[in-house]
């Protein structure tokens, strides 16, 4: 890593931090689209962490700031770690298999930005919130 030399970059660092924070509140905004990471000993080991950087990685680039990220337990599917689920408000919930880093800035740019399901990546639809 290397060192910091001036107050300007230290701010810049600390706006990002503060920014990428911000994206992992809820809030009380029932308009808000929520991306729950499973982040349970299952999905960790199979790279959630990554799939949850990717998530908030793609969410600042296109400044997204209608959307809060957040980690949720252990979902039950183990078998398809890591897991994303996607609530749209008025919308029926998605929850996403296999989800790396590819794949969860897919579920940005194709989901959440354009519409559209990535069906090839569904695992459950209409649930009941977790």
């Amino acid at each position: 890593m290397s060192k910091i030399k001036s107050m300007e970059e230290l701010q810049k660092i600390r706006n990002k931090v503060v920014e990428q924070v911000q994206l992992r509140k809820t809030g009380e905004n029932k308009d808000r689209i929520i991306l729950a990471v499973g982040m349970a000993t299952c999905g960790i080991a199979a790279g959630a962490r990554a799939t949850l950087s990717a998530l908030l990685d793609e969410i600042s680039i296109y400044k997204l700031d209608q959307i809060a990220v957040v980690q949720t337990g252990c979902l039950g599917y183990c078998y398809a770690e890591p897991i994303v689920e996607v609530r749209i408000p008025g919308q029926e919930p998605i929850l996403y298999g296999e989800v790396d880093e590819q794949r969860a800035r897919d579920i940005i740019r194709i989901h959440i930005l354009q519409g559209a399901l990535l069906e090839n990546a569904i695992i459950g639809k209409g649930f009941e919130k977790i």
